[in-house]
């Protein structure tokens, strides 16, 4: 299934600011169906995966609040109801319920699953 139906879009201090200050990370589902959103990104300790933000049809939700960390995140979706995915090259964690994973080797070995993550640009 092609990306462009999950967009990312930063806040409005992103659009107009002048310093590399970075404000919020929204997601966009424009489909019509409720999506899983998982997000992906380096934190000072590593790589950390968390999910699963629920975002209903045609509306946004803002994943991360404030100042971004880190230039690049990455995103995975699934449609909750027609089964689709919004993949992408980068392998990290996820896991069936609600998580937070330290770490993006061994996916399986450590009892989670493996899931190609897309990576955006918030540069």
């Amino acid at each position: 299934m092609a990306m462009p139906l999950l967009i990312p879009a930063m806040g409005l201090f992103a659009v107009i600011s002048a310093s590399p200050a970075r404000a919020d990370f929204r997601v966009c589902n424009a489909t019509q169906n409720l999506v899983g959103v998982g997000i992906g990104y380096r934190a000072k300790a590593g790589w950390i995966t968390e999910g699963w933000w629920h975002i209903e049809g045609s509306s946004c939700k803002t994943l991360i609040e404030g100042p971004l960390s880190s230039r690049f995140y990455y995103l995975y979706a699934e449609d909750a109801e027609r089964g689709g995915r919004w993949d992408g090259p980068i392998n990290m964690c996820v896991a069936e319920k609600e998580f937070k994973i330290a770490g993006v080797a061994d996916c399986v070995a450590r009892g989670f699953q493996r899931a190609g993550f897309q990576e955006y640009d918030t540069g």
